[in-house]
């Protein structure tokens, strides 16, 4: 067991403002000695802020220009400083605490190094809400997955028989990591690669969950041909339907069926 005094626990608020967050998360935030927060809006900030008497914002760190991986260290780093003062601390971050998360995998990992209890509480994600908003069944057709811009630095082999989701389609192709927003050039380059799985006209959705009750979700079809054009959010989300049948593998079938006999 541990002989450090302080804890680490990060938690998820989820999307919806007040209507996602668990009871245990709740629970963390509210009875913590100090609780870090990263989430959608200043909305939000002021309800977390009602839970706790010492509530500090870690976006201050996002600046433009400098890279995310700087910003991440310096999060961390204001993390553990707290930490090892013997306190112990919540760390709230939107959505889900540990889905396109650095710093919370990050900050438990050393934490757990320098052996202080360190451990993550679930929330309702994007994903979570996408299913909902967008009626998709992941386990009908099958679901591929990965951040826009690593699916496009990497060798990936897509399988247009099942849906396509691609996170953080607004910076898609923004090796910087400096910018909030990538460019026309840098979708083109994206149409370019899905292009060789889809046909241009093949329809594509782009998904943005509510975070507020009185915002509206937004679900655009657009054709793949337009979506150097369109407009994006840091956090949109993009959605491509499967284009061709499942296919069945004959082979495979055959023999399952001969075991069964």
């Amino acid at each position: 067991m541990s002989n450090q005094t302080g804890s680490l626990v990060f938690v998820g608020t989820g999307i919806l403002l007040g209507g996602h967050i668990t009871s245990r998360a709740r629970n963390y935030i509210e009875n913590a000695d100090i609780v870090f927060m990263s989430v959608s809006s200043g909305i939000m900030e002021t309800w977390i802020g009602e839970m706790n008497s010492d509530v500090r914002s870690l976006q201050t760190h996002y600046q433009e220009g400098i890279p995310r991986t700087e910003t991440y260290k310096a999060m961390i780093s204001a993390i553990l400083h707290e930490l090892e003062l013997g306190k112990n601390v919540c760390c709230a971050l939107y959505g889900h605490p540990g889905i396109f998360a650095y710093v919370s995998h990050k900050a438990i990992e050393l934490a757990r190094n320098k052996g202080y209890p360190a451990h993550m509480e679930p929330g309702i994600s994007a994903e979570d809400c996408l299913v909902a908003d967008l009626g998709i069944d992941p386990g009908k057709y099958g679901c591929q997955q990965y951040e826009a811009t690593q699916f496009m630095m990497y060798q990936r082999t897509i399988d247009n028989s099942a849906y396509l989701i691609l996170w953080q389609i607004g910076v898609a192709g923004d090796v910087t990591l400096k910018n909030f927003a990538s460019k026309e050039a840098h979708k083109k380059i994206l149409v370019e690669l899905l292009s060789k799985s889809y046909p241009l006209d093949h329809e594509i959705i782009i998904y943005e969950a509510k975070s507020l009750p009185i915002d509206d979700v937004r679900i655009e079809t657009i054709k793949l041909s337009e979506l150097p054009e369109a407009s994006f959010k840091d956090f949109s989300t993009l959605v491509v339907p499967p284009f061709r049948e499942l296919e069945l593998n004959t082979r495979v079938n055959r023999r399952l069926s001969e075991i069964s006999i």
